[in-house]
C-alpha cells in the first residue's frame, strides 16, 4: 500500500469505523468457551485514560510503513509484547494526542516537529479490562521516516511493517497459548518473529479495515 494512497484515505476517515476482525479477538479455552473481546468499562467506570501513536511515513520506494516496539521484558501486564508508543495520561497532556505523542517522544525518541507529524485523526476508544486503562488510539502522519531510538527501559526493539500487512486479506494465525493461568486462544499478525495480537492487533485490523475501503 502505497504512502499516498494512505494519506488521501486518512483524509475521509468514517464517523462510523469498521469493525476490527473478529478473529482477532481472544477467547479463553475450556470446557465453554468464554469471549475475552474488549468491552466498554462495567457501569460506574470509565477506565484509565491513555493513548497510543499510530504513525505511518513513507519508506524510500514510498510503501506506508507504521512504527510498532517490542515492549522490554520486565513486570508488568504488556512486558515483552508488541504494542505502539503510549501510555497513560498524565495531568499536564491537553488531550489523547499529547499523551500519545509524549510518550512516543520517551519511548522511540521521538521529536514530532522536527519529523513534521501531523496528527489526521483517531480511532475509535477502548478499554483493556486488565489494565483498566481506556485507550485512544491517535493517528499520525510523517512525510519521511522519522530518526528513532529505542529507550532501552521500555523497548527492545523498534518495528517498521508496512501497512499493508494488516489490511483485511492479511494473513492471520490462530494461536492457542496460556496467558498467567488462562489458557487462551486468539488471531495474531507474525510481523517480523514477532506475534502481534491484543489490543495492538485490534487497532491495526480496524486501521487497516478503514484503509481499504
Amino acid at each position: 500500500m502505497r504512502y499516498e494512497d494512505v494519506l488521501r484515505r486518512l483524509e475521509d476517515l468514517p464517523e462510523s469505523l469498521p469493525a476490527p476482525a473478529d478473529i482477532l479477538m481472544p477467547v479463553l479455552v475450556g470446557a465453554a468457551e468464554v469471549d475475552l473481546r474488549v468491552r466498554t468499562p462495567p457501569a460506574g467506570r470509565t477506565g484509565r485514560p491513555a493513548a497510543v501513536l499510530v504513525l505511518l511515513y513513507p519508506d524510500d520506494d514510498g510503501i506506508a510503513r507504521v512504527i510498532l516496539t517490542e515492549r522490554a521484558s520486565r513486570d508488568g501486564h504488556h512486558s515483552g509484547e508488541v504494542s505502539f508508543p503510549g501510555g497513560k495520561a498524565e495531568p499536564e497532556d491537553a488531550d489523547p494526542a499529547a499523551t500519545a505523542l509524549r510518550e512516543a517522544a520517551e519511548e522511540v525518541g521521538l521529536d514530532a516537529a522536527a519529523a513534521g507529524v501531523r496528527v489526521v485523526g483517531r480511532l475509535e476508544t477502548f478499554w483493556i479490562p486488565v489494565s483498566d486503562f481506556a485507550v485512544t488510539p491517535v493517528v499520525a502522519v510523517a512525510h519521511a521516516r522519522p530518526t528513532m531510538t529505542a529507550s532501552p527501559d521500555e523497548v527492545a526493539r523498534i518495528v517498521e511493517p508496512p501497512m499493508s500487512r494488516f489490511l483485511p486479506d492479511a494473513p492471520i494465525e490462530i494461536v492457542e497459548r496460556t496467558v498467567g493461568e488462562w489458557p487462551l486462544r486468539y488471531g495474531a499478525y507474525a510481523v517480523e518473529g514477532l506475534s502481534v495480537w491484543g489490543a495492538t492487533a485490534r487497532i491495526l485490523s480496524q486501521l487497516g479495515a478503514a484503509l481499504a475501503r
